[in-house]
């Protein structure tokens, strides 16, 4: 096969202790987000895995990835079990990917961790962090932090962004590797360095806490800055939050609300209900009640609690507090259908 084609995330990146209520200030260690899994097939300056090209590429190989672009599931698992059997890796990862995300099949985590072992072992970097992920959380495999730290670790010496990523959170975690805050540091900063969002936004984590690096708020900024800058939603609010604190880089001061708002509308509770007391200060935008009841509302029910924004509601004419449940209700319903 002609190109690497990389699994989608298969976690999601949650970085706890960022949804905070009104006036909270962001202080101490943050707790470092899970696993990351490859992202989809990107352009290498993101920070994506390097490709291991098949020994003798042909032109029809490449069929399988254009029936998966274009929908056609079965066909490009046909296509792509031909490649396989022609000894191609990124076959096996293509296969590996259909079965674990149920594309056109029945999910099935076990089959494709098979597809993604195989994968791996023909040298395949997509797969070996792929199946690293699957091996660190027991997913169609037995959970084995030792097995899957080798996985990242066989990637990471490729130069692979990812798996040194990955391998700096289980140095960090004391997973599958001997607790170390200094390798972690180095291979989540150079995950950072070739682009890795979350990478970014950790290693602003160990700047603000001096773990594994020094203590040193200029760089803790600037790294959750690239992150932020990257659309990472816990990154916009905690850089927000810098901002608006002043702690942010001086050139980004006027980016505050354009952050918070993106965070906002990501889903992040605590950044929802920030802005809603942006909108009912009228703190750097025009005031608006609704608008404040609105984010408040939608806030509260992410499970943020704020007594003084909820006396701004109750206090809200009937009208007014009706347009805001009504708005609140529509965010959430294109929230579901995205």
């Amino acid at each position: 096969m002609k190109r690497a084609l990389q699994p989608r995330a298969l976690i999601l990146v949650v970085v706890v202790g960022v949804v905070l209520g009104a006036g909270a200030v962001l202080m101490g260690r943050r707790a470092l987000a899970p696993f990351s899994a490859p992202p989809p097939a990107k352009t290498s300056d993101t920070g994506t895995s390097v490709e291991t090209p098949s020994a003798s590429p042909k032109v029809e190989d490449d069929a399988a990835y254009t029936a998966f672009d274009q929908g056609q599931y079965l066909t490009a698992l046909s296509l792509a079990e031909a490649a396989a059997g022609r000894g191609d890796p990124q076959a096996h990862t293509l296969v590996a990917r259909i079965y674990a995300e149920g594309l056109g099949v029945g999910k099935d985590e076990i089959t494709a961790a098979r597809w993604y072992a195989r994968a791996a072992e023909l040298g395949d970097i997509p797969a070996m962090n792929a199946l690293g992920n699957m091996l660190a959380e027991g997913r169609g495999v037995g959970k084995d932090h030792a097995a899957a730290a080798e996985m990242f670790e066989r990637a990471a010496l490729t130069g692979d962004p990812l798996a040194n990523y990955n391998l700096g959170l289980m140095f960090l975690r004391g997973e599958g590797k001997p607790e170390n805050v200094y390798r972690a540091a180095k291979h989540i900063a150079y995950a950072a360095e070739k682009g890795i969002a979350p990478a970014q936004y950790d290693l602003g984590t160990l700047y603000q806490a001096g773990s594994g690096v020094p203590n040193d708020a200029l760089e803790a900024a600037r790294w959750t800055a690239k992150a932020a800058g990257q659309g990472l939603p816990a990154a916009q609010y905690e850089y927000a939050v810098m901002l608006l604190q002043g702690r942010g880089l001086k050139s980004d001061e006027g980016k505050a609300l354009e952050y918070l708002k993106a965070a906002a509308e990501s889903g992040v509770a605590g950044a929802q209900n920030r802005l809603g007391h942006v909108y009912a200060e009228g703190a750097g935008i025009e005031r608006d009640a609704v608008e404040a009841a609105k984010w408040r509302l939608i806030a509260k029910a992410g499970g943020i609690t704020d007594d003084k924004l909820d006396l701004l509601v109750a206090a809200l004419p009937d009208a007014d507090r009706a347009k805001a449940e009504k708005a609140a209700l529509e965010w959430r319903e294109k929230m579901l259908i995205q």
